[in-house]
């Protein structure tokens, strides 16, 4: 009798529920992991909210995951049953330009494993083998479910450039901007200040090392924005992405700064003050992922203690209770939310 394995399914916010689906079978060159940790991204709190531009529901969740290999297909040698592993979930073709460059986070036909497919929000789930790494000796669960997250502010500073010296302002205060916060200044940021709404996450940011944390809304940000880091910024980095966000990036950069785009903005239009861009010769760019050469530097940065991920994790739910997690994920209060899977 095929073994049944539950598997989340998203049609809304208010309808998670868990269906029962036969087990998947590696194909020659996939492996068949044991999901043990996977985590809710912000991008899975706004499909379910019907507001990603890039997923559709229903949908079923899970691309920030680790778990065990249970079996091998016969190209799949390179593993074996019992090793640990993390997923790293863009699919890409490997024919286009972009892939065949290496930037294959951008590739023409990019698919998310767990976004535009079904992902690791399950008992059991197959994935190329070339899509995992190995998760490094000593290095938890839960500090591996910290991997993928870690690995897109990693990608988003190496866009931006040299940091040595330089000040920079990440805006907001969520999963994503906290990492780029403490990746920021591993990279060498002279002084980083952090803007949200919510007061805890502000607190988090400081004690996570930021200069100064500023209440987003405050209708002098900009300004005090500059008297803690000593006048208009280097480089900014929109973990919200919407029109107030990057009307308050042109306004906080200095000139020939240089704005790097992390958050997934709505679909539709954003006002941007195109004479200020073309005035002060700021850079906007648009960061997509990460490439592998992105996780194994965030593998290192957590297995080194050189990124202090203990201020990350806010809450863990069963699989079971998926709908909880999502639930939670959506509070303002709370930073990354993990669901841990014990087997059906």
């Amino acid at each position: 009798m095929t073994e049944q394995i539950r598997r989340v399914l998203v049609r809304s916010l208010a309808d998670i529920t868990i269906e029962h689906v036969p087990a998947p079978v590696p194909g020659d060159d996939e492996l068949l992991v044991r999901t043990t940790v996977v985590g809710v991204c912000g991008s899975d709190a706004h499909a379910a909210a019907g507001h990603h531009p890039f997923i559709d529901l229903p949908y079923r969740p899970g691309h920030e995951a680790v778990g065990v290999v249970s079996a091998t297909g016969k190209g799949a040698e390179d593993f074996a049953p019992g090793d640990r592993v993390i997923i790293e979930p863009n699919l890409y073709c490997g024919r286009c330009p972009q892939c065949r460059s290496g930037r294959y986070n951008v590739c023409q036909e990019l698919k998310v494993f767990g976004c535009q497919t079904p992902g690791a929000m399950t008992d059991l789930f197959t994935i190329p083998a070339d899509r995992v790494h190995r998760v490094p000796d000593g290095m938890t669960d839960i500090e591996a479910a910290l991997v993928e997250p870690l690995a897109t502010p990693v990608h988003a500073v190496t866009k931006a450039g040299d940091l040595t010296g330089r000040t920079v302002v990440v805006l907001g205060a969520g999963p994503i901007g906290l990492l780029t916060l403490l990746v920021a200044r591993h990279a060498g940021a002279a002084g980083v200040a952090v803007t949200d709404l919510m007061d805890g996450k502000r607190e988090r940011a400081l004690r996570l090392g930021a200069d100064a944390a500023l209440p987003a809304d405050a209708p002098d940000l900009v300004e005090r924005a500059h008297a803690a880091l000593g006048g208009p910024v280097d480089v900014v980095f929109d973990c919200v992405a919407r029109e107030q966000s990057m009307a308050q990036a042109v306004d906080l950069l200095a000139k020939g700064g240089r704005i790097v785009v992390v958050g997934v903005g709505a679909a539709g239009t954003t006002p941007v003050r195109l004479d200020l861009v073309q005035d002060r010769e700021i850079r906007i760019e648009g960061t997509l992922m990460y490439t592998g050469e992105d996780y194994r530097i965030a593998m290192s940065l957590i297995a080194s203690g050189d990124v202090d991920t203990t201020e990350i994790v806010t809450a863990t739910y069963p699989l079971e209770d998926a709908a909880k997690a999502f639930a939670a994920s959506v509070d303002p209060e709370q930073v990354k939310v993990l669901v841990t899977v014990n087997g059906p």
